[in-house]
């Protein structure tokens, strides 16, 4: 681990609303009238690409301008997450299919982003086969259901222990070094141990360290990126790729093919955002070396959160608090400004009914809000496994129901896009408020697009107040989106919606 810099510099830093290279200061309020103050220019450096999802000064951003914040999930989705065999060996596990019902409800309870998994396995089967293009067909419908929602995508690369083969899901037989010595299969029962087997470590040694075998798999795995890339680049949906899911090894040879894949697909789609992650011991250690190197343009920090997730007793978890989470959360908001990139959350989640699972769920979701952070949900729908996620499976009707207290735990009034530059924003769940502070931005014409609950998880009747002035703003019945003009000076401003 590198040392970090100073409490009191990582303090100012990590300040709720500080992002490296914006600035702003907060509305004063008296009565029902408020007055701003000039703020300094929020943002002066140029988007990475115009007329598409970009990074600005730290910040997610849209075509219009505006900053925007990925409230997501991951979907595992049978024909696409890789894990089965066409030798007859059995299934590593159900995968569930994904239905323009799923996308709706998505949207519907204000998650506006996907993230979906994808593997190398299934993208390039055989070594000198060449690309499924029926594969990426299957990808591209899913993104079509995810479009007409209005849901976005962030493709990721997906691998757990490597490879099907040999672990749960990731590279193909053939990029397997050394071959393996025994081949697995369902039911998969076992991840843990198959994570840290011979047969996981050696390959990965293999893919990230100096041999010629881990140069040309790394060359041929670059070129998979690029291929997709190429394949979606015109896709108005996808915000995004994310290159490899969890890598396992060390911290520079990590960095190394992170900047190599990306190097391999950048002439594709020149303007594409790219997500990267430390290695996967983040998970464990909630915290991950700051940058060392430049950073690289075009790209979204994307570290995974699951502080006490994944073990502690229920001593410690019956005791946890929010701040119990917080370290993990304030680290990743220190590592993504070290390598000036927004952050996103790829993964955070918890056992549905485990110890305080709804307010571990609601503190996590705050703590992004207060970071300033995208995040996705571990995991929309699963029958395998934790059987974690936002739906129970009934095993003996095939039945899927919502659990009505996850959604009520991760469903908040927040902002989707932003007309200028936050300073800090954040939803009171008992006073059933929520307050935004910004810096407004005259380039940006565009109204700002907040997600307000429906009666269940908020109110029926609400009301919205720029500057202490009520704003007139409908919400809409399918999605939850209100739209609406404020601020459109470079002066502070202040957006409350609170429930009557």
């Amino acid at each position: 681990m590198l040392p970090r810099q100073s409490a009191a510099l990582a303090t100012l830093l990590l300040a709720p609303g500080i992002t490296l290279g914006c600035g702003g200061e907060d509305s004063t309020s008296s009565g029902t009238t408020t007055t701003t103050t000039t703020a300094a220019p929020a943002c002066e450096t140029p988007a990475f690409a115009e007329g598409r999802d970009s990074a600005r000064c730290g910040q997610l951003v849209d075509k219009e301008g505006r900053v925007i914040f990925l409230h997501g999930v991951n979907a595992r989705v049978e024909g696409v997450f890789d894990v089965t065999f066409d030798d007859g060996r059995t299934a590593l596990e159900p995968i569930p299919p994904f239905t323009a019902e799923d996308a709706a409800r998505m949207r519907a309870i204000g998650l506006n982003a996907l993230r979906l998994p994808i593997n190398w396995s299934a993208l390039e089967p055989t070594k000198d086969g060449g690309f499924d293009e029926a594969y990426l067909d299957k990808v591209q419908a899913v993104i079509d259901l995810c479009a007409e929602q209005g849901v976005r995508v962030l493709v990721d690369f997906h691998q757990d222990a490597y490879s099907k083969e040999i672990g749960e899901d990731g590279a193909p037989l053939w990029a397997i070094e050394p071959p393996p010595s025994m081949l697995l299969e369902g039911p998969l029962t076992d991840l843990a141990d198959r994570r840290v087997s011979d047969q996981v470590l050696a390959a990965f040694a293999t893919f990230l360290g100096p041999s010629p075998e881990g140069e040309e798999l790394r060359g041929r795995f670059g070129a998979a990126v690029a291929h997709v890339a190429e394949r979606f680049k015109d896709s108005p949906a996808v915000t995004g790729i994310e290159i490899y899911n969890e890598p396992f090894g060390g911290d520079k040879e990590i960095l190394d093919m992170t900047e190599a894949v990306i190097a391999a697909a950048r002439p594709s789609d020149a303007g594409r955002l790219y997500y990267f992650e430390p290695s996967v011991l983040r998970n464990q250690f909630d915290d991950a070396p700051p940058a060392d190197r430049d950073p690289i343009p075009g790209t979204v920090y994307a570290p995974h959160v699951y502080t006490l997730a994944f073990g502690g007793s229920d001593a410690q978890h019956e005791g946890m608090t929010k701040d119990t989470l917080r370290p993990s959360n304030d680290s990743a908001r220190f590592e993504a400004d070290s390598w000036k990139a927004p952050l996103a959350v790829g993964e955070f989640g918890y056992d549905p009914n485990g110890i305080q699972a709804d307010n571990y769920l609601t503190w996590q979701t705050e703590l992004q809000d207060e970071y300033q952070a995208s995040g996705f949900l571990w995991v929309w729908k699963e029958e395998s496994q934790g059987s974690w996620g936002v739906f129970d499976h009934d095993d003996a009707t095939g039945a899927w129901t919502e659990r009505d207290h996850v959604r009520k735990a991760i469903s908040r009034v927040v902002p989707e896009a932003i007309a200028g530059w936050p300073t800090k924003f954040g939803y009171d769940r008992v006073a059933r408020r929520f307050e935004l502070t910004f810096t407004g931005d005259p380039a940006v014409t565009a109204p700002h697009r907040l997600f307000v609950p429906g009666p269940d998880d908020f109110a029926a009747s609400f009301e919205i107040t720029c500057d202490g002035v009520t704003v007139s703003a409908a919400r809409d019945a399918a999605t939850g989106v209100v739209e609406l003009a404020c601020g459109a000076d470079a002066n502070a401003h202040t957006i409350v919606i609170a429930a009557k």
